[in-house]
């Protein structure tokens, strides 16, 4: 009897733990088993990442490379749906943001819900043409192409103070496209019409929001070079590699040196360096993790987009994310409406199938619990309260 209520009291002790949070001070106080608490050489974050991810299903890691998006400005309606989706972050756009804004700050704790592993809140805040929240005045990419790049720095930081303030975690506001045609669809969203003068501003932008905001380079690898509107096609372009690299990868290098966490794929075709676009291509997720040295998360453009194309190829969504993570992406975006249910069981089936390994899909968790966790700002242990556990708590 002595030892059941021991063993009772040691789990009573961990589910408490979990139900604050999956997270206890350090050291671990009395009567917290010997081993929750992380080693001291080991950092907590990547500590807790490893055992919530050892604790996840397959369904479970899949479901949560998604970023999701569902319009309105019930807070708990959002929350409901992201959580239901099993998604790991949510994209706000026009539609989620009240009138005032700043009601947006009662908001966006409740969507982004256990406050041991925030979801990911991202909201598109580039700027002039591209703001959803409509009371920001900070200079515009196509105000700041002539002027010094430290007028960058001083833009995006007052942006990025405005999102923290409002609880937003994730820019998708750092344009590195490169062009100096004004016929360009990205023209106006440009901070520069050559790569050496966009990487100033780009990695000036990226500096203004560090610390605040989790800055996003997009539309990599380069949308200025490629004619069209992927919104609605797949632009294509048909630059040399050696072209890119003189040219276009200069910002994208320049950001991600400066420090930014995520970079956006877009759904671009470089006939000449490689026939798919960057969403499908592990070509180019290779030249960002190996040659451009990213280790951050790597998210689509919205993947609805592609079956907007017109292209029958990419009709079919599954299809589309199974080819998305198989490439290197880390989370697939969802503006659009998207079956989770169904794209979750496609990707399942591909690791099944093996066009997925089962560590691509561990891979891409572990950066996005990391991610997550850190947002936390919490250090502690995870603690799974499993069957047993919760039987003693019932």
């Amino acid at each position: 009897m002595a030892s059941r209520t021991a063993t009772l009291g040691a789990l009573l002790v961990a589910a408490s733990v979990l139900l604050a949070g999956c997270t206890a001070p350090q050291p671990a106080p009395p009567g917290v088993p010997i081993g929750l608490e992380p080693p001291a050489n080991i950092d907590p974050v990547i500590h807790y990442a490893d055992d919530r991810l050892a604790s996840m299903s397959l369904e479970d890691k899949v479901r949560s490379l998604f970023m999701v998006h569902l319009a309105g400005t019930d807070a708990t309606s959002l929350a409901d749906f992201a959580s239901g989706a099993g998604a790991g972050g949510v994209i706000l756009m026009g539609d989620n943001v009240p009138d005032p804004s700043d009601r947006l700050a009662a908001m966006t704790p409740v969507i982004a819900g256990e406050a041991a592993l925030p979801r990911l809140i991202a909201i598109d805040q580039e700027g002039g043409i591209v703001r959803r929240i409509r009371t920001d005045k900070a200079l515009s990419a196509e105000q700041l192409r002539g002027l010094d790049p430290s007028a960058a720095r001083d833009a995006f930081a007052t942006r990025a103070d405005l999102l923290a303030s409002l609880g937003i975690t994730v820019n998708f506001g750092i344009v590195a496209d490169v062009t100096g045609d004004p016929a360009s669809f990205i023209y106006e969203r440009s901070m520069g019409s050559t790569g050496a003068d966009a990487a100033n501003r780009v990695a000036e932008a990226v500096d203004g929001e560090l610390g605040t905001v989790l800055s996003t380079l997009k539309h990599f690898p380069g949308h200025g070079v490629a004619t069209g509107d992927s919104h609605s096609s797949i632009p294509t372009a048909s630059i040399s590699l050696d072209a890119w690299r003189a040219d276009h990868e200069k910002p994208f290098a320049a950001g991600i040196d400066a420090g930014a966490e995520l970079v956006m794929l877009g759904h671009l075709q470089f006939d000449a360096i490689d026939p798919e676009p960057a969403t499908f291509s592990a070509f180019w997720n290779d030249i960002l993790r190996d040659e451009l040295g990213f280790d951050g998360v790597i998210i689509t453009d919205d993947m609805v987009m592609l079956q907007n194309s017109g292209v029958p190829e990419y009709a079919d969504a599954s299809a589309n994310a199974v080819r998305a993570i198989a490439a290197g992406a880390t989370m697939l975006l969802y503006v659009g409406p998207v079956d989770v249910t169904a794209v979750t069981a496609a990707i399942v089936a591909a690791v099944d199938a093996g066009t997925i390994t089962e560590a691509q899909i561990d891979d891409a968790a572990h950066r996005l619990l990391v991610m997550r966790r850190t947002l936390s700002g919490q250090t502690g242990p995870f603690v799974h309260c499993g069957d047993l556990c919760r039987a003693a708590l019932s």
